[in-house]
């Protein structure tokens, strides 16, 4: 009897060089050489009798037929995927592998330890962690898991509240003696403040503060800005630039070493929410599901 499906591994050549925009990019992410990935994609045409790329010198164009190969190809991987993943630690072992996003902020400053603590309690378990400010969509990009800030907006995603982070303001003590300590909230307008610029917007992002008992907010301007990561307020900050708002977690360890001052505490109080979100259709495997409820246990 002949093999149905003795053909995947071309399917899977073709979608990985979609994917990753070109031949080269294709072979390194499959351990291959562009030349096998070429004749495999040649093969799957025969088969299927239809061209799925228009190749050029540059770059490589998908035909009507290959996006929709494309689409259902994609479909059919992530169904053998949740198969998988769906039985393994059902012998009472928990094993897979779980895909998960976090921005720069969690992902350098919390979630490692969070990890570390996971990985005792779960040793075979495979975490891939990608470590980015953009918000990825986690069904088209295959991923079990996202970690984001802020209220989550309506829509079909599930979210679990890890934290609320406090926010502090800080700046370098040279910074301080040079331009001396700001005691309330409107003396910032005399100082160098370093304004995130959030990229879904393009505006900047408002400094919370707590005053009397009522919450404020308050636009920081200032002669450098800095935008997509937010943790480059911080690095600013400790070089003596101006003054930034970030998290607790992130600066405790430098206030505590002398490396930074945490100023107008007397207006702190505020926090902004991190939660972990996963798509509420799709059937979780097991690893996923342990991980949310350690995040959401220890965080």
């Amino acid at each position: 009897m002949a093999r149905r499906f003795d053909h995947l591994a071309d399917v899977e050549a073709f979608v990985t060089v979609v994917e990753k925009g070109t031949l080269s990019a294709g072979a390194v992410a499959l351990g291959t050489t562009p030349s096998v990935l070429s004749r495999a994609i040649s093969r799957l045409e025969a088969r299927l009798g239809v061209q799925l790329l228009r190749r050029t010198t540059r770059r490589l164009n998908l035909t009507d037929a290959g996006a929709l190969y494309l689409e259902q190809s994609r479909s059919a991987f992530a169904l053998i995927d949740d198969a998988e993943r769906r039985i393994q630690g059902q012998d009472g072992v928990l094993t897979g592998r779980v895909r998960l996003s976090v921005p720069t902020t969690y992902g350098h400053y919390r979630l490692p330890s969070l990890l570390a603590r996971f990985a005792l309690a779960c040793p075979q378990v495979r975490v891939e962690l990608s470590i980015t400010n953009r918000n990825v969509d986690l069904v088209a990009e295959g991923y079990d898991l996202a970690i984001r800030l802020g209220q989550l907006p309506d829509s079909a995603l599930v979210g679990r509240k890890l934290e609320d982070a406090r926010l502090c303001l800080v700046a370098a003590p040279q910074y301080l003696v040079r331009a001396g300590t700001p005691q309330h909230i409107d003396d910032l307008a005399a100082h160098a403040c370093l304004p995130f610029v959030m990229p879904s917007s393009g505006r900047v992002a408002p400094w919370l503060f707590r005053q009397r008992q009522e919450d404020r907010e308050w636009l920081p301007v200032g002669d450098v800005q800095v935008t997509d990561d937010v943790l480059g307020s911080v690095s600013l900050a400790l070089a003596g630039m101006g003054i930034c708002q970030t998290y607790d977690f992130i600066v405790r360890e430098r206030i505590e070493r002398g490396e930074l001052v945490e100023v107008l505490k007397a207006f702190a109080g505020r926090s902004r929410p991190f939660s972990v979100i996963y798509p509420p259709h799709r059937q979780l495997p097991a690893a996923a599901r342990a991980l949310i409820e350690f995040l959401v246990a220890e965080g």
